[in-house]
């Protein structure tokens, strides 16, 4: 029975920082998009880059 005088208090002070912490990070935009990021996986990368090519390492292919 003494448990209980520190379980009960414990766990409503884990309830409040729960909800607590729920809040915060929804104010802080955390839950703002939820779609993006799992429909950015399965875009497909085909396009090629933009990258400068290294002239030096296409010259040594051709002599060789």
């Amino acid at each position: 029975m003494e448990a209980l005088y520190l379980l009960v208090p414990l766990s409503i002070a884990v309830v409040f920082a729960a909800i607590w912490l729920f809040f915060r990070m929804s104010d802080d935009g955390q839950f703002d998009d939820l779609v993006s990021p799992g429909w950015r996986i399965l875009e497909d990368d085909d396009k090629p880059s933009l990258a400068p090519v290294n002239e030096s390492a296409v010259s040594l292919k051709k002599d060789t």
